[in-house]
Formats: structure tokens, C-alpha cells, sequence
């Protein structure tokens, strides 16, 4: 039986939790827009004749871009500031029938904190965390996961995400009510609700994938219309066997999981565990790790496995984090710096070792950009692309966005959910 202990303890095993990097700034934002503002770098243009098209918008140095569904209208790229002095010049050219700003819709997401998660909406916004003890300097624009464009298409349709890890605290209205089933593979015995998560991890990782939407409170999941599946395998400082979480993985398939997430992992490969993903493969589930927080190339098991979508963190600037693991054996990656979610609402072993917050605050690491992978994931099960666990792994790994580190750090870029279940993203 193998051990996985917290991330920092030991050379050969570890759980890919809290590596918390710290940014120059101090301006915090608000919540949410007092209102809507326009998505940079692009326009929305509606040509009298399509045929007309490139040599209007050649006049102002700029190309054709997608049709935004059946609308008639393309979505133009263009110099990040010149936006409306190009909607302005276009209006006036009689091949156009329209020029308009693409604008953000997030008005109705009332969440308490949806303004600090740059990983669904990065709009350049600073933010300090809930204890105070970390800003966060302004970020790139659109270096996120385009959560909220998605959310347009779907937002989850009850999708079950099975988050195996160190349980979902019973006492955080922001993600509770979305725990379906629950099951204790740890060797912590659960008396009373504080027991669900005395470490804090699962129930951030957990926040991640289905937090609540549009409730007036905390934030909100890239999910958040999912159903999660409470797998406890890691104990209250964190730590659990490979035998447990190969029970949890088998649990997960046979309660008709679509996604396991693991944010969690092993330096040395096990076949037992290897043969638990695979027999969940085989019964059709799409299966999320992180990859790891060693800032090397060595490889981290469950993530490393062929079954299983390794993920690697990026910052709110689309570069790779610095603690990450990466490698061409990385499949993909996602946010995982400074990522704001639910914690428990009683005395947790993160909030005394990281100085965060009860409720509500950040962490960094693998382990909050996997989630945000299995989120995704589970967005395209609820589309008509989700036929299989096949078509669902390489629908997400297909519409990733190329940026830089793409084929040598990961081999398929940052997750881009909104292009992942079909929508045209900013």
C-alpha cells in the first residue's frame, strides 16, 4: 500500500495542494460590473453581402472572422483599444449592415466573489484574497477559461463529477446541496458534518467544478449545474493510499460517474491503481489528475497513465505556473494560480497552514487547474458531443487554445470550455 501525504512532506509521494504564489498589487474588485463591457480584441459584423466582406474589412487592415452561429454576424479580431473606433468607421461603410461591441455577459452572475475568479472571467482585474494576505496584480485579458461564455450553451444539466480527495464539507451552502452521494474510503471515521473535510482540499477542488451560480454568495463552479460524488480517500492532514483511492475510482464508475477528478497523485506507478482507471475507462468515464507541483518534468501517477487527462496549472497571464509539473506527457492545462473557491465553514488543516479563510478563499496548484479540466468535461457530456468518454476527452483536448508552452510544456494547450461544447469564444 502506498502512502500519499501533502505536497512538501516527502520525495516520492505526495497530494498536489497548496503552493501559494504571491503578486505585486493592491487594488481588489468588485464582485460583479456595475454594467456590461465589451469583450476585448473583437467585434461583431454583419455584412449586407458576405462575398463583400474581406475587402470591407481589408480597407481597415483587418480579416474575416467565424460566423457567430446562425446569426449572419462574424466575430472580428481587432488591435486590443480600436474597438469601437472600428465599430465607429465600419458603421459607415454601406457593405455593412451592422458593427457592434461583443459584450460580457455577466450581470446575472450576483456571486460574492465571482469578480476575483479571473480563471472564468480574466478581464485584467487585481484582487486581494478573502484573509488578506495575498494580492493578486492584474492579469492578460481572456487568459481564462471562457467558463462564462459556455454557460450560454450549457451549464451542466446534473452531470456527475465524482471528486476524489479529502471529502466536501457538509457546512458550505455553495457547493453541499450539490453533493449527490458520498462515500469515506479514508481512515478517518465521520461523526458529524465537520468531518466530511477537515483538511479543506476536496471541498476547494470540489468548489471548482459545481459551486453554486447566480446565489448572491461565494463563487461560482465552471460546472455549476453538475452533480458531485463526495469520494473521501485523503484524512484530515491530507493524506491517503493508493488502495483507497483505487477503491474510490471504482465507486465513482459504478455510481454512474461521467468524470473523476484526482487532484492527487504518486511519483511511483502502481498497478492496481493504474487497473482501477482503466476498468473506469472501460465503463466510460472521462478521468482528470493533476500533474503534479515538483516544477519538473518526472512523472505523476494517477495522471500520467494513458486513461487519464494530466493537468498542468497556468497563471492569470496564460504562462505556465512556476511549481507546475509539465512535459510532454502533460495533456492539457488550466488556471491553477491564486484560484479563488469554497472552503469549510469550520477549523480546517489549509486555513491554519496557508493562513486562508473559512468559507471562501484562494489556492494554487495542480490541484485547482485539474477541476477546472473535469468541469469542462463534464459541460461537453450535457451537449450533444458527449457520446462518449472518448469523443468528451478529445472534444476538450482539440478546442484548447495553442498558447505559449503548447507541445512542449502540455501537449494540447489551455482548456477553453466555451469552444469545447460548441460556442464561438472572445
Amino acid at each position: 500500500m502506498k502512502r500519499i501525504v501533502p505536497a512538501g512532506l516527502a520525495a516520492v509521494v505526495m497530494v498536489l495542494s497548496a503552493v501559494t504564489i504571491a503578486v505585486p498589487g493592491n487594488a481588489a474588485v468588485e464582485s460583479t460590473p456595475a454594467s456590461p463591457s465589451p469583450v476585448p480584441s473583437h467585434i461583431m459584423v454583419k455584412f449586407r453581402d458576405d462575398r463583400a466582406a474581406a475587402a470591407a474589412l481589408r480597407q481597415h487592415g483587418l480579416s474575416d472572422g467565424p460566423l457567430i452561429g446562425s446569426t449572419g454576424a462574424h466575430l472580428i479580431k481587432v488591435p486590443d483599444g480600436k474597438e469601437l473606433k472600428l465599430i465607429e468607421a465600419l458603421s459607415r461603410n454601406p457593405m455593412v449592415e451592422y458593427a457592434e461591441p461583443d459584450q460580457l455577459v455577466t450581470a446575472a452572475t450576483n456571486d460574492q466573489y465571482f469578480g476575483s475568479q479571473y480563471a472564468l472571467r480574466n478581464v485584467k482585474q487585481s484582487f486581494t484574497n478573502t484573509a488578506g494576505t495575498v494580492t493578486v496584480a492584474a492579469g492578460k485579458d481572456d487568459a481564462d477559461v471562457d467558463a462564462v461564455e459556455a454557460w450560454g450553451v450549457t451549464t451542466g444539466g446534473g452531470t456527475r463529477v465524482a471528486i476524489i480527495d479529502s471529502g466536501v464539507a457538509a457546512d458550505n451552502p455553495d457547493i453541499s446541496p450539490q453533493v449527490a452521494d458520498s462515500v469515506n474510503f479514508s481512515d478517518t471515521t465521520i461523526v458529524g458534518p465537520d468531518d466530511y473535510d477537515r483538511y479543506g482540499h476536496g471541498t476547494h477542488v470540489a468548489g471548482i467544478v459545481a459551486a453554486i451560480a447566480d446565489n448572491s454568495i461565494g463563487v461560482a463552479g465552471v460546472c455549476p449545474s453538475c452533480s458531485i460524488l463526495d469520494v473521501k480517500v485523503l484524512n484530515d492532514s491530507g493524506s491517503g493510499s493508493s488502495s483507497a483511492i483505487a477503491k474510490g475510482i471504482d465507486w465513482a464508475a459504478t455510481h454512474n460517474a461521467k468524470v473523476i477528478n484526482m487532484s492527487l497523485g504518486q511519483r511511483v506507478s502502481s498497478r492496481t491503481l493504474e487497473a482501477a482507471v482503466n476498468n473506469a475507462w472501460k465503463q466510460g468515464v472521462v478521468i482528470v489528475a493533476a500533474a503534479g507541483n515538483g516544477g519538473t518534468q518526472a512523472q505523476v501517477y494517477p495522471g500520467a497513465y494513458p486513461n487519464v487527462i494530466a493537468v498542468a496549472a497556468t497563471d492569470n497571464n496564460d504562462a505556465k505556473a512556476s511549481f507546475s509539473t509539465y512535459g510532454k506527457w502533460v495533456d492539457i492545462a488550466a488556471p491553477g494560480v491564486s484560484v479563488y473557491s469554497t472552503f469549510p465553514n469550520h477549523v480546517f488543516a489549509l486555513e491554519t497552514q496557508n493562513n486562508r479563510s473559512e468559507g471562501y478563499d484562494i489556492l494554487s496548484g495542480t490541484s485547482m487547474a485539474s477541476p477546472a479540466v473535469a468541469g469542462t468535461a463534464a459541460l461537453v457530456w450535457s451537449t450533444s458531443a458527449g457520446t462518449s468518454n472518448t469523443a468528451v476527452r478529445a472534444k476538450v483536448e482539440s478546442t484548447a487554445d495553442p498558447i505559449a508552452g503548447t507541445g512542449s510544456y502540455w501537449a494540447h494547450g489551455r482548456v477553453n470550455a466555451c469552444r469545447a461544447v460548441g460556442c464561438v469564444a472572445p
